[in-house]
């Protein structure tokens, strides 16, 4: 499959899981929710390992990179979205989820030195962050309330995306490891993880019904499976700046699936913000340029 069909699946995907989440918490909790897609992820992506016979890295500091990148990529901010959207809308969760390619360019920039902005990223950056101020809506009451624990929830798991781009691209994407081995060691080691903490964030009653064990299957075994090797073989191609744009796609098919199956409805300021924040993802890929030049590729 190419690169480009496997960022496009990538978006139709993930931007389901907002609504596989968002069902899910019908029956179980937000806890429950990450475990169950944690573990369905991981034994669908250990049986597409047997099957290719892939084979896993060896070198124990490696084993220590996987296992940072299982907390900041897979538990934590699968948990805070979880959390959040028992506090606000799916289509909410997944127009902050486009926020992911902002905080990615800051901290692939600052914290790990892999990418250097220009001035038109830099734009970018301040252009996404009024998007998301706009989004937030902070001139609303209701901005003082839950709603605006579960928008800061949402800020923080893209957050930790961003780190986890950049992490992968710093002491991960060099290395000779299959995509199919990259993604059994990232999710596998987050479910070995969850199920460790089983006690704690997981231990509850369970309302089971058809569409909730429907959608909880689908996040784990196609949102939380097989799209990760989709992703690293996108990761590896394009690099973590335009892999984390496909989160052009997520809010699209979020906030389209939220209207159509769950009826719910958007604020004048959250498509509006949303429509910013995707301004300055366009300057911040350099789909725009404003203040630098494009430089021409060299004659052949």
């Amino acid at each position: 499959m190419k690169v480009a069909v496997q960022f496009i699946a990538m978006g139709l995907i993930w931007g389901a899981s907002f609504l596989f989440m968002k069902v899910g918490l019908e029956g179980v909790s937000f806890g429950q929710v990450v475990w169950v897609r944690l573990v369905f992820g991981a034994i669908t992506l250990g049986i597409i390992a047997v099957a290719t016979r892939s084979r896993l890295p060896r070198e124990p500091i490696v084993w220590l990179h996987f296992t940072v990148v299982a907390i900041s990529y897979c538990i934590v901010p699968y948990l805070l979205f979880a959390w959040a959207e028992q506090y606000v809308s799916s289509s909410l969760a997944s127009i902050y989820n486009a926020v992911t390619p902002i905080a990615t360019a800051i901290l692939v920039t600052v914290a790990f030195r892999v990418e250097k902005l220009n001035r038109d990223q830099v734009l970018g950056v301040v252009v996404g962050i009024a998007g998301v101020i706009v989004v937030i809506g902070p001139w609303r009451v209701a901005a003082l309330t839950g709603s605006l624990w579960g928008q800061l929830a949402c800020l923080g798991a893209v957050t930790c995306y961003g780190f986890s781009f950049g992490y992968i691209r710093r002491f991960i994407s060099h290395r000779q490891i299959s995509a199919t081995s990259t993604a059994v060691m990232n999710i596998g080691i987050a479910a070995v993880i969850m199920v460790a903490l089983t006690p704690v964030v997981a231990w509850g009653p369970v309302t089971f019904s058809w569409p909730v064990l429907a959608s909880l299957l689908a996040l784990g075994a196609l949102g939380t499976g097989i799209v990760y090797i989709w992703n690293m073989n996108v990761l590896r191609a394009w690099g973590p700046t335009a892999t984390s744009g496909v989160t052009y796609v997520t809010p699209v098919v979020g906030v389209a699936l939220g209207i159509l199956v769950l009826g719910e409805t958007l604020s004048w300021n959250e498509p509006a913000g949303a429509v910013i924040v995707i301004a300055g993802i366009l300057l911040t890929q350099q789909r725009v340029r404003l203040l630098t030049r494009r430089i021409p590729a060299p004659a052949r």
